[in-house]
This record gives C-alpha cells, structure tokens and sequence, in this order.
C-alpha cells in the first residue's frame, strides 16, 4: 500500500457518535491559533493530558465550557477516556495491518517460549519463576558473587592490603599539614573511604546487577512481570505499568524516580516517588546489605518480608489518602526471546559508566564534608546527637556514622554498615534493625533533587518529613518486637 493510500481519509480514527460529538464540542470553544490541529488537541484533552490541560486553560477564556464538556464526556463511559480512545486507535491499526500484511505462514508450531510466554503471566507459575530469578539473579550472584567475592577481593586484597597503607605512607610522609593528611587518607579520607567505598565496594555491586537486569530486560521478561504484579499493584494505587520504575530502582532511585513520569497520573507518579525514596533499595545498598545478612538466612527473611510489608502498607494508606483515578493498565507484550550477549555487555558498560560517573564525585563530597565535620567538631555533635535515637533502635552509638553517610548516599551508609559488621561490632539482631532502618532513611542527595524537579518542592518535601520519623518507628517497632519475642541469631 502506497503512502497516499495510507493517509486516505478512511485511515482516519473515528471514533464513536459521543466521543465524536464531543471532539466538535471542543474544537468549537478553541478560539487561539495553535500549531497543530485542534482536533489533536481536544483528543489529549479528553485523555487528560496535564500540559496541553494547562496550556489551554492558560489561552482560553471559554476553558469552563470545554471542562464541562470533558465531565459530561467521562460519565459516559465506565471506562477512563483513555482506555477508551487507545483501544480505538488499536483496532484501527489492526485494520492497516491487516490490509497491508501477508500471512504467509502454514500452521504455528507450539515453541519453548510460547510455553514460557504463558506461564511467565500466569501467578501459579509466574511467581514461582519470579522467586527463582530473584534468588538466583539478585541473591546468589549480585549478594553473594557481586557484594561477597568481588567486594572482598578488591577491597581486601587489593585496598587493604596495598592500596591504603601505600597512600597512608605517601600522605604522612610527604603532606605535613595533619588536617590535609586526614582528607586525603586515614579513617574518612578522599582516598580511602571515599574512592575505597565507591570501587572497591559500590562498583562491583553496581556491576552485577546492572548486568543481570541486562539479561532480563533483553528477554523481554519485564512486560510480563507488569501483567503478573498488575492486580497486586492496583491495591496500592499503581498499575502493572509502576513494574519499569520500581524494578529500574533496584538499580537507582535517582533513575527511577525521573522514569516514574511516564505513570499514567500525577497520583501515580506521586505515589512511586514516595515507595521508591522509601522502600526501595538501590542495587549497591541491596547488595550490600544481602551480603551483610546472607550468613543469617533469619535475618534475611526479616528484613525482605518487614520492608515488603511496609512497601504495601504504606503504598495501600498512601492510595486510600490521595485522590484521583484508579489505574488501568494495558501494555503491549513483545516476544520472548534469548539475550543477545552483546546488547547485555553493552548495556551493562553504558549503565556502570553512568552510574561511576555520578557516584565517585558523591563519594568524594561526601568524604569532604565528613572531614570537615570531624575538623570543626560537628561531625562528633551529630553522633551524639543521633546516639539517643540510635540507643532507642537497640544500636551501638558507632552506628550513628552509617546513617550520616546515609544523608549523602544510601549505598554510602549501606557501606558504613558494613564496615561495622567486619568490626564485629552488631550482632544478627541489630544488624537486621540497622539494615531497615537504612533501607527505610531518607533517600540521597541526587534523588530528592530529582524528586523537586518532578513532584515539586512541597511534594517532595512532605515525602521526606514523612520518611525520617517512620524509618526509625519502624526500627524501633522492629527492635521492641525482637527484645519482646527474645530473638537472636
């Protein structure tokens, strides 16, 4: 079919007499010059799209009635106007396909992957295999491979043992100014706590699981796991659709955060943004703390099936507090099929230099800024500070350090915390009401910048004046629940 044929008037979506009539209704009332057709324009305004919305609003003094028009539009329908409209849309595409398509194919053999297809959707299957890839995916090779072998040979065999004494030497030798010694080297310095945190810990951790997402992300798993989770994610506000965004803050809440925009609505958005700063950890504090807790298979469990558990609670109060439509969700599935090796070498390499590129500056502020807290003292006033709230939690006051760091990365205070348990320092308990706690604070630097940007100041601030006090709540609920049942591990 030829171009013209496929721009004829009768490829043109029609929809029915009501919608129809109301497209009439507002491309009347659209008395301003704009530079496409006002037909579009009243199409997006009935699916709600919030910038044309306000840029019409803005240009036209009739704005009530075309408002007007939309409700009354909306009643009629069970449906969200969107659903409506995109359905129409894809049956008209269907049509064009068809008439410019060959089915040149005899009968269709039945193959692995269309067995695979329909038991990956199905939750008697679907959530068996999701617990196997994440066992297999996240636990074995990113916790224990990732955040257990290669953590411990970067940093123990090559910092620990040739790396820092060596810039210890050279600093002590060669820089004589005490307090420039302690930013470069020592306990806090640039060097090694800063650079040592970020590649020796935080990168191979980072490396994993971004190479791991690649595997599932090039199968075309992650449509399917949409539909599987869907009708859970609905009891908390979202659709199947929050699956990309949720999924993507296993590897950075900050990346997560902005890709929470393609949510159908502001609420929607507005909810992800809370359970991402909140309840989700990003892949260097994961891992790090599935290494921390995989010699206590208990703790473990706690703390997966405690931070799930507020992921829903809080996601469920959060979706019967804010107004707005309920979520409906469609998705197109792509084929399953097998991952090419190049396209995950490549998307791993372009994610980690991503990722090293935004963190190692981070690391080094942060770095900067704790050596200028311990020089001037308030560093020191800060610990002691939080010691109470810490004593409260059932934590040695040492752990004030680790939510300090917390303040200027996540996986930077998930790397504190591991410094602590090499020292000995927490037993299965506390390391457990630590690593939820954690996993619970205040999300980073980066991240709530990105959530001003997109939600706004007050939005964002309100997500964060409500994170702080519940994080320790919930450790101290966690705590108070382990002294009374006497638990220990």
């Amino acid at each position: 079919m030829s171009e013209k044929a496929l721009l004829r008037k009768d490829n043109i979506v029609v929809y029915d007499e009501r919608i129809e009539k109301a497209l009439k209704a507002i491309e009347e009332n659209l008395k301003s010059n704009y530079n496409f057709s006002k037909r579009a324009i009243a199409l997006l305004l009935l699916q709600g799209d919030e910038e044309i919305t306000g840029y019409v609003k803005n240009r036209e003094k009739t704005y009530d009635k075309i408002e007007e028009i939309i409700a009354k539009t909306k009643d009629l329908y069970k449906d969200p106007l969107q659903y409506v409209i995109t359905l129409k849309r894809q049956e008209k595409a269907n049509e064009i396909v068809q008439d410019v398509s060959i089915n040149t194919s005899r009968k269709k053999n039945f193959s692995f992957f269309d067995l695979l297809d329909r038991i990956t959707m199905q939750p008697l299957t679907g959530v068996p295999i999701l617990i196997l890839i994440l066992y297999f995916g996240l636990y074995k090779f990113v916790g224990q491979f990732g955040a257990g072998t290669l953590v411990d040979f970067i940093e123990g065999n090559i910092f620990e043992t040739y790396i820092n004494p060596l810039i210890n030497n050279l600093v002590a030798t060669y820089v004589p100014v005490k307090s420039i010694q302690e930013l470069l080297a020592f306990d806090y310095g640039i060097i090694t706590l800063g650079i040592r945190y970020a590649v020796a810990i935080i990168l191979p951790i980072v490396g994993t699981f971004f190479f791991v997402f690649s595997i599932i992300e090039d199968t075309g798993y992650l449509p399917r796991l949409a539909m599987l989770i869907d009708r859970v994610f609905k009891s908390i506000g979202l659709s199947g659709r929050a699956v990309i965004p949720m999924t993507l803050g296993f590897g950075c809440d900050t990346m997560a955060t902005l890709v929470s925009r393609t949510l159908e609505t502001k609420r929607e958005r507005v909810i992800a943004t809370l359970l991402l700063a909140l309840a989700i950890p990003c892949s260097a504090q994961l891992g790090v703390i599935l290494s921390l807790l995989s010699q206590k298979p208990l703790g473990l469990i706690i703390w997966m099936g405690f931070v799930s558990l507020i992921f829903l609670l809080v996601g469920y109060l959060s979706a019967q507090v804010l107004p707005g439509e309920k979520p409906h969700f469609y998705m197109e599935l792509p084929p399953l099929r097998m991952p090419k090796l190049s396209n995950i070498i490549e998307k791993t390499v372009s994610r980690m230099q991503w990722y090293f590129l935004e963190i190692v500056p981070l690391f080094i502020l942060a770095s900067v800024l704790i050596w200028f807290g311990k020089i001037t003292g308030l560093f020191d006033s800060l610990i002691k500070l939080l010691s109470p709230v810490m004593n409260l939690l059932g934590l040695p006051p040492q752990t004030a350090e680790a939510f300090l760091f917390g303040f200027f990365r996540r996986d930077y205070g998930a790397a504190g915390l591991y410094d602590l348990q090499k020292s000995g320092i927490l037993n299965g308990p506390q390391l457990v009401v630590a690593s939820v706690t954690l996993t619970l604070f205040v999300p980073c630097i980066a991240q709530f910048s990105i959530m001003i940007k997109e939600r706004g100041f007050k939005t964002a601030m309100a997500i964060v004046g409500f994170i702080i006090p519940f994080a320790f709540l919930s450790g101290f609920t966690l705590n108070l629940i382990f002294r009374l049942l006497g638990v220990n591990f």
